[in-house]
């Protein structure tokens, strides 16, 4: 069988493995509230909270689509067109365009152009959000983390293309093989280091400080079969206002962040609330899903991104001769812009399911729908949330079930029921 037809049958064993990882692991069937809970839960809400959270997103809006377009219309122009191919061959000029140079300086160039296109945006959106007093950095300081982000994300892409491309270079009919596993790896490996490495870049963490409320979050922790040494706080409150608590890494780099503007805002049973819906992606391994989802995903998209290299027509509209070469970098992007903007969705609403489970753990562990319902208020509050966005802008851009959403499923008589035998 040839190097072409071994990959056709990787891509199909892939497609399966992530149909059925996807299938087993996500709660599909997830219990939702009635149409009728979701609009009496609406019409409960503060209507003054409502037209804020709205008029803020309005405000918003035109900076996400611009972003949105920005970031479709440039890859698009330098991989469907040979403009790409001609910007890396330009970039390893100097280097008598050797393929290394025009893997490292001509993609990081490539990458650094469409970055660029979308900035304005960035920005934008960053005034809004010191309008609505959601932002408290300084322009300095958003420059900074600007700054702080490209940097990171350069390095990340030129390992990236340099290990890539001299797959590429050196194992021209099977680096798709190759490739697949080292991004599997890659994917992987990111999740244990990112936590540990690039979180601390942006955020500084602390042990949270000894009193009732570590004490309470670590027994809880414990009652709910995951024992954790510590729960950090991160210092949130020098760039916003607002309020979120997270959890990532994998295995000893797993970690539950919570901002201080949290501890400083919300009392604690509102606190023990979002730490136990914390606790809940800890306990049914969503960080680890999400890993595995990536992992095969992201070695499916090498295998297809070779197949698809033998299309000949898109590799003369993109002006290369071979997707494997270092000029068809353009081409590379393109294609990965708009496979997400195509799969998206799809991931949204398997966040939105898995978000939904754990706030169905945080109300098992803690037995307070009530408390539960005040945190969701608060959050929506403090951080001017659209309660109930517009149907395609949920399904667009939503990773977690909207305010509406989660104070109606609260509600539910069996809210706090465990249907697990």
């Amino acid at each position: 069988m040839t190097a072409t037809g071994w990959a056709l049958v990787a891509l199909a064993v892939l497609g399966i493995g992530l149909t059925v990882a996807a299938i087993t692991f996500v709660p599909w069937r997830s219990p939702r509230p009635t149409h009728s809970a979701r609009e009496r839960a609406l019409r409960d809400l503060p209507a003054d909270m409502v037209a804020k959270g709205r008029a803020l997103h309005a405000s918003l809006r035109p900076s996400t689509y611009g972003s949105l377009l920005a970031g479709l219309v440039a890859p698009l122009l330098l991989g469907f067109t040979p403009a790409g191919a001609e910007i890396v061959a330009w970039a390893a000029q100097p280097f008598g365009g050797h393929w290394l140079a025009e893997a490292l300086l001509g993609g990081l160039l490539v990458l650094m152009l469409v970055s660029v296109v979308s900035l304005p945006f960035g920005a934008w959106r960053y005034t809004v959000l010191r309008h609505y007093g959601l932002s408290t950095q300084s322009w300095g300081g958003w420059a900074v983390d600007v700054l702080k982000s490209s940097a990171v994300g350069a390095v990340i892409s030129a390992v990236v293309l340099a290990g890539f491309y001299t797959v590429t270079h050196a194992a021209p009919d099977w680096w798709w093989a190759f490739g697949a596993l080292g991004a599997a790896v890659a994917v992987v490996l990111l999740s244990f280091v990112f936590p540990v490495v690039v979180e601390p870049l942006f955020n500084t963490f602390a042990p949270m400080p000894d009193g009732p409320l570590r004490d309470e979050l670590v027994a809880l922790a414990a009652r709910d079969g995951m024992p954790v040494k510590e729960v950090l706080v991160a210092d949130a409150s020098r760039r916003t206002t607002g309020l979120n608590a997270y959890v990532s890494g994998l295995g000893a780099t797993r970690r539950i962040v919570v901002y201080d503007t949290l501890l400083r805002e919300a009392p604690p049973d509102e606190v023990r609330s979002v730490v136990a819906h914390e606790l809940g992606h800890a306990k049914d391994r969503d960080p680890e899903l999400g890993a595995l989802l990536g992992a095969i995903g992201a070695a499916a998209a090498v295998v297809a991104l070779y197949l698809l290299g033998h299309w000949d027509a898109l590799l003369r509209r993109a002006g290369v001769d071979s997707i494997g070469s270092p000029r068809a970098i353009g081409l590379v992007l393109a294609v990965m812009v708009v496979a997400g903007l195509v799969m998206d969705p799809a991931m949204n609403l398997a966040s939105r399911r898995i978000e939904a489970r754990a706030d169905q753990h945080a109300l098992r562990l803690t037995g307070d729908p009530a408390a539960f319902v005040a945190m969701q208020l608060r959050l929506a509050e403090v951080n001017i949330a659209d309660v109930h966005p517009s149907r395609v802008e949920y399904v667009l851009f939503a990773s977690h079930p909207d305010t509406v959403e989660r104070v109606a499923a609260a509600r539910e008589p069996t809210a706090t029921a465990d249907p697990r035998p």
